[in-house]
């Protein structure tokens, strides 16, 4: 009987499992974790579900039947999410609020270790091994919840971490070439620019320690789940294997690839996902929807069915690691940033793939407007200091999107205060005036 304890070995063994025998576990795990929420006020008051109706549900399937949790629930009901018992905090993250107001998660000491466990099993997944070194390039203050969780995971799974933080590349080849780590964890933008000033500076990023980069908080592939043309660059330049993992603070748990980069795996103990479509409606494998997820076993922030906003795929075939588990695709896009323009559905990552394959792009983001005939208008600002760049962009535009938006060219630190000027920990890459 799975004991749900977070425990390495048993857990590869779970994932082994046909998804049957993995969904026989996860029912007893989701009525556990339904009738905790019933802790809670906002559950308490819209779930919509007694205890008794727990107790006889016959399958995980049957948690479509139950309404959606929305970033507006968490914004406007606050206070009624949340453990109500505060004795049982033991940390606080804030979410980035990059769709709105930063959102209060409080971890207790099980969701901690949980935590952990999601962590060292996909560093797992990706080769990491105990006595593996793993670089950390992200910070583990301000509230942020992922620099946290990599360091327990790596430590958990028997691997060391070191943890560097982000910025000062000097400093950071400093480390790698004195510590010599295995693996690099980071933001796709610094991982590259990190291995461009090596480059710059007559070192070679192919001849270091770093044989593995997991990225984090952009993505790194296309839906078919080849490199997208920053995975692709960052790849030749350090001459290493990557593996994107996709998650957020909200959830507590992550999706990340295994060494077969064929989606990231959805751990069953941890988490029940769903894809549905614009009518709310679960929609069958390889069809794109949004992202929808119910974290297992959490006891501080418990969530039911929350719409993350993401666009991605589900895949329940079994992975060519071996892994029978569910995956999930690359993220394809946000809703809220779904683009109607001159008939075609666009996402802003779709124009920002385009310009990726310029080398004299540094940066781009988008912004939207409502035209006077109810469309949406585009303008895409882009950084670059060359004079004579306007065709090139305009023709590889026009070849790979079918559609040619408006763009401005401007120098690129003037785009790049623009992205950076609301402080936010990510580049602020969406512009939206609708």
């Amino acid at each position: 009987m799975f004991d749900n304890k977070y425990d390495i070995k048993q857990a590869i063994s779970l994932r082994h499992a046909s998804l049957h025998k993995q969904e026989e576990i996860q029912l007893p795990l989701l009525k556990k974790h339904l009738h905790h929420t019933l802790n809670i006020p906002f559950y308490q008051r819209e779930l919509g579900i007694s205890k008794a109706d727990i107790n006889n549900l016959r399958s995980v399937s049957e948690l479509s039947q139950l309404p959606f949790t929305t970033r507006e629930h968490l914004d406007c009901y606050a206070d009624d999410f949340g453990l109500p018992d505060e004795k049982a905090i033991r940390d606080f993250a804030l979410t980035s609020g990059t769709t709105g107001n930063p959102v209060i998660v409080p971890y207790t000491d099980s969701d901690l270790k949980r935590l952990a466990f999601n962590e060292a099993i996909a560093f797992y997944g990706a080769g990491v091994r105990p006595d593996d070194r793993v670089l950390l390039t992200v910070t583990l203050d301000r509230c942020f919840i992922a620099g946290l969780a990599y360091y327990s995971g790596i430590t958990s799974l028997g691997a060391s971490a070191i943890r560097s933080g982000p910025g000062q590349p000097a400093r950071q080849w400093n480390t790698i070439n004195t510590l010599n780590p295995k693996v690099i964890v980071g933001v796709p933008t610094f991982l590259r620019d990190l291995a461009q000033w090596a480059v710059d500076e007559g070192i070679d990023p192919t001849h270091s320690s770093v044989e593995s980069i997991i990225t984090i908080g952009e993505s790194v592939r296309k839906p078919d789940h080849l490199l997208t043309p920053m995975g692709e660059k960052i790849a030749a330049l350090w001459g290493a294997h990557i593996y994107s993992s996709y998650g957020a603070t909200e959830f507590e748990t992550a999706f990340s690839e295994c060494k077969a980069t064929q989606g990231g795996h959805i751990h069953p103990e941890l988490m029940l996902t769903e894809i549905v479509d614009d009518q709310g409606n679960v929609v069958v494998d390889g069809i794109p929807g949004e992202v929808i997820v119910t974290p297992l076993g959490v006891e501080g922030f418990p969530l039911v069915r929350l719409k993350t906003g993401d666009i991605s795929r589900m895949y329940s075939t079994p992975c060519p690691c071996g892994w029978k588990n569910k995956r999930l695709g690359p993220v394809e896009g946000r809703l809220a940033q779904r683009l109607k323009y001159k008939g075609t559905t666009l996402y802003p990552e779709t124009i920002f793939n385009v310009l990726q394959q310029i080398d004299e792009v540094s940066g781009a983001y988008v912004e939207v407007r409502k035209s006077s005939n109810g469309f949406d208008d585009l303008n895409v600002v882009i950084g670059s200091e060359s004079v004579n760049i306007s065709k090139r962009i305009e023709e590889m535009l026009q070849a790979q999107l079918r559609v040619k938006p408006a763009f401005t060219v401007l120098p690129t630190a003037q785009v790049e205060a623009t992205m950076s000027q609301d402080g936010g920990r990510k580049p602020r890459k969406f512009f939206d005036y609708r």
